[in-house]
């Protein structure tokens, strides 16, 4: 197998970047705006703990072998002829299973498992057009998976929150096809995240899965934004895949704006052009406004709906077009607590970015992965500015090559597939990492990959804040990569892991650097109807008390440009075992997994209402 990494195709600082594992395509962008045809739905799968249908008995993979054993290599999918064939699988009698979701979450006997799920899906296909090409694409599968068709190999995937794509263009039949996927959630150390999280381990095929149908030459990728500081030009790239990708004409047009233009590919299929735009609607918070695009190849026709915006950040401010904004936001992990499981729909999207529209947000960090394509899109046409992370979490093997192309193939796919969206406005590079050498030049390459990729987007991460030695309550950022991000964000707990909330009273930040500052994590735990007084650990009352005094701490810090508090809702965690007031839940969450408002809710909404009269209009 090739190792993790992107491929560059790069022209006048326009890049296109994509992962390279063994059979995988580049990865084909606006898939809801293509056809397809879905293979969402009932699968049927069989758990295998000692991934016997994948090692024999030597441990050599099966898929490796000529002739691999019919009777025992599940990705064959293979049925006996005969009573007297010995077959030791039968994907006919097995479970079933819905797609996409997780394993965990449907299945009581999965709830804490970790390991392969054979998944097998049955289809018939027709091409609407005769000489198209097809290809098979994945949301997302968490964490490794190997996918056949019809028996055969087609590649492997690995990460778990981005998505893939494998061409099966002549591999499909009128009738019969049958795709298997081995998804493998096994946590490894060298992994990203690697074996230590604060978050649900949730595996499986837990994203759309569907086959592309595609002209022999089409438009796979592209960018249409702003210039860097300039509402009045906008950018185009293409890419396209094909035979006859060299010199093709490419129009591209936007009624609503009255813009017609056009551009030529070079002989790799990337073309590159600037359009002057006058008098654009751009996209802001209180004006979410999302154009009609075009993209138009020898008369097939690419529509997207993309908003228009500047986002740059001057001294202690961050501007959105222009005018100075207050990040008034929350962080969100990608969960539907009150259907249970990792969330995957328009409908969890809208509840979840409707929660935060209720609190005031017009900003929301999505931690600790890239979150699906439903919540930046959904997040688009809600006017709510997001923060999207990649999974460079607490401690990974910083010295190992290939856990940093990993990492880097997740950032890749992350912005190669939400670069056209105006609510993404920051890119994350990691949450809480400790200090060395190592951690800051892994971390200053993903910095430099995403500058390169996208030139135009902020770039931070969460960093931590300490007490200054020799100092009763001076809280400072010793972290170096201050100097790379454009917005300096750290997590502070003062009250909660750091004393009582009392502390916040005498707490004072230190921060050197002239950039906008934002609180990336602050909070508590409380069990939603618990109550007491508020120096009780878990009440309603506590969380209350602890938000009171933390927006009057922070409040004084004079960069002060955003907070995204930790968390919109109580999510499951095996880290939190306290019973009758965890149970497996982290309960910093402002709202419970049965979505019922905590006190707390209140506090910071009110705190959001006095943001947004300091920032009228932002």
């Amino acid at each position: 197998m090739k190792k993790h990494f992107c491929l560059q195709l790069i022209l006048s600082g326009m890049i296109f970047l994509s992962t390279g594992l063994s059979g995988q395509e580049a990865q084909i962008i606006n898939i809801e705006n293509r056809n397809t045809q879905t293979l969402d739905g009932v699968w049927k799968y069989i758990v295998d703990p000692y991934e016997s249908g994948y090692y024999d008995y030597r441990r050599e993979a099966r898929d490796q072998q000529p002739n691999p054993s019919k009777s025992e290599s599940l990705f064959l999918g293979y049925k006996p002829t005969s009573p007297s064939e010995r077959v030791e699988y039968d994907f006919d009698k097995a479970d079933n299973i819905l797609v996409p979701r997780d394993w965990n979450s449907q299945k009581e006997k999965l709830f804490y498992y970790e390991g392969s799920v054979w998944y097998y899906k049955s289809f018939d296909f027709i091409p609407e057009k005769p000489g198209s090409r097809q290809f098979i694409y994945f949301g997302a599968a968490n964490y490794e998976a190997d996918v056949y068709l019809n028996g055969s190999k087609l590649g492997k995937h690995i990460g778990g929150f981005t998505p893939f794509n494998f061409e099966v263009s002549g591999k499909l039949k009128p009738q019969g096809n049958f795709v298997i996927v081995k998804v493998d959630n096994t946590r490894k150390p060298e992994n990203v995240p690697t074996i230590n999280t604060d978050w649900w381990n949730y595996g499986g095929l837990t994203r759309e899965v569907s086959i592309v149908e595609v002209p022999q030459t089409f438009i796979q990728d592209y960018y249409v934004q702003l210039a860097d500081k300039n509402s009045s030009v906008i950018e185009v790239s293409v890419q396209l895949n094909g035979p006859d990708r060299a010199n093709q004409l490419v129009a591209i047009e936007i009624p609503e704006a009255g813009i017609k233009g056009s551009l030529k590919t070079d002989d790799n299929g990337l073309g590159k052009t600037n359009i002057k735009a006058k008098d654009l609607k751009l996209w802001s918070p209180d004006s979410p406004f999302l154009y009609k695009v075009m993209l138009i190849l020898n008369n097939d026709v690419l529509s997207d709906r993309i908003g228009f915006r500047t986002i740059q950040t001057m001294g202690k401010e961050i501007l959105v077009n222009g005018k100075p904004v207050f990040l008034r936001g929350l962080s969100i992990h990608e969960e539907n607590g009150v259907r249970g499981g990792r969330a995957y729909s328009r409908e969890d999207a809208q509840m979840l970015l409707g929660w935060a529209k209720e609190l005031g947000c017009n900003f929301v960090r999505l931690a600790h992965y890239p979150h699906n394509e439903n919540m930046i899109r959904v997040a688009d046409e809600m006017g709510i500015m997001v923060w999207s992370e990649v999974p460079v979490y607490w401690t990974i093997q910083w010295k190992n090559p290939e856990t940093f192309q990993n990492a880097r193939a997740q950032l890749c796919d992350m912005i190669t597939r939400d670069k056209n969206r105006a609510a993404v406005i920051v890119w994350s590079m990691a949450n809480e990492t400790p200090i060395s050498p190592e951690r800051t030049e892994f971390i200053k390459n993903m910095i430099l990959t995403t500058r390169e990729m996208d030139p135009v987007r902020l770039v931070s991460a969460a960093l931590e804040r300490h007490t200054k030695e020799g100092t009763l309550n001076t809280q400072v950022i010793a972290d170096p990569l201050q100097e790379y991000v454009d917005i300096i964000s750290f997590n502070e707990y003062i009250g909660w892991y750091d004393g009582l909330p009392e502390k916040c009273k005498t707490a004072v930040f230190d921060i050197k650097y002239e950039k906008p500052v934002l609180i990336s994590e602050f909070g508590g735990g409380a069990l939603q109807g618990f109550h007491g007084p508020k120096d009780q650990i878990w009440t309603e009352e506590f969380q209350e008390d602890l938000y009171r005094e933390t927006v009057e701490m922070i409040d004084k810090i004079p960069q002060l440009r955003g907070v995204t508090p930790w968390i919109l809702a109580d999510f499951r965690s095996p880290r939190r075992m306290l019973p009758d007031i965890q149970d497996g839940w982290n309960r910093k969450g402002l709202i419970s997994e049965t979505g019922n408002k905590k006190k707390a809710f209140f506090v910071l909404q009110k705190y959001y209402e006095k943001k947004k009269a300091e920032f009228p209009g932002k």
